[in-house]
């Protein structure tokens, strides 16, 4: 029996559909889906495709944890870049699309794609490409990443 959160792509993508309209009446201002919604959008997306228990909001580098142990930040995005504000122990960068879908960006340990970010900016964060992280993709071991599940159940809350 399937429950509510076990496919998360058909309200993601209702959601963008929401955004089209708004965009239809106000012709020339854009409604895009950013910042927070698309982040939680993708921890969510996560927990269910990489079987990983979500760590409680806005917790210090990391949003959740791996069936092995591994600290895991997640991080999403619309547009061609994300930014990080510490070195994570294992990121996973998901590219969201509008049907609700998403691509698997960059799926390996932290340090690699950390040194592969940018120069500090005023927010306190470093910006680095996703081709660039798709590159450096390529060169991480399968052993070394999450695996993808097809649909999981998300744990909320674990320590």
């Amino acid at each position: 029996m399937r429950t509510e959160r076990e496919n998360l792509t058909p309200l993601v993508e209702q959601l963008y559909g929401i955004v089209q309209q708004l965009e239809s009446l106000f012709p020339g201002r854009p409604c895009t889906l950013d910042g927070h919604l698309v982040g939680s959008l993708g921890e969510v997306l996560a927990a269910q495709h990489y079987s990983l228990a979500l760590l409680p909001p806005s917790a210090e580098r990391h949003d959740a944890k791996a069936s092995d142990g591994r600290l895991v930040q997640v991080k999403a995005t619309q547009v061609n870049r994300v930014s990080l504000s510490s070195c994570p122990d294992h990121l996973l960068v998901l590219r969201v699309a509008r049907d609700g879908t998403f691509h698997e960006v960059y799926n390996g340990p932290g340090k690699l794609a950390w040194d592969a970010t940018g120069k500090l900016q005023k927010n306190g964060q470093r910006s680095v490409g996703l081709a660039k992280l798709a590159k450096l993709m390529s060169e991480v071991p399968l052993a070394q990443r999450l695996v993808r599940s097809m649909i999981g159940e998300v744990s909320v809350g674990a320590s």
